[in-house]
């Protein structure tokens, strides 16, 4: 082999994996741009179950919907921190 294709061939292999590592990158990204919006979801829910709890106190199921609604929000990204 010459010294050019062995240039050549250490060249493209540096291109796989500068493309593969930006695709890894961009697929983190988006699970942490996920995982955000979950947890806002999740706080947002907390906060209405405690709002539900102390203002219509009569209404329990409302706030046993809310609150295991939120707890389901949060037990997906859960999942979603440790599988991906």
């Amino acid at each position: 082999m010459k010294s050019d294709e062995v240039d050549k061939i250490i060249e493209e292999a540096l291109a796989q994996s500068r493309h593969s590592h930006s695709k890894r990158q961009l697929s983190r990204e988006r699970i942490a741009l996920i995982r955000k919006i979950l947890n806002t979801i999740f706080i947002i829910g907390v906060i209405s179950t405690f709002v539900v709890y102390f203002a219509i106190p009569d209404n329990k199921m409302l706030f046993f919907s809310i609150g295991f609604g939120s707890l389901i929000i949060k037990i997906i990204e859960f999942i979603i921190r440790f599988a991906l």
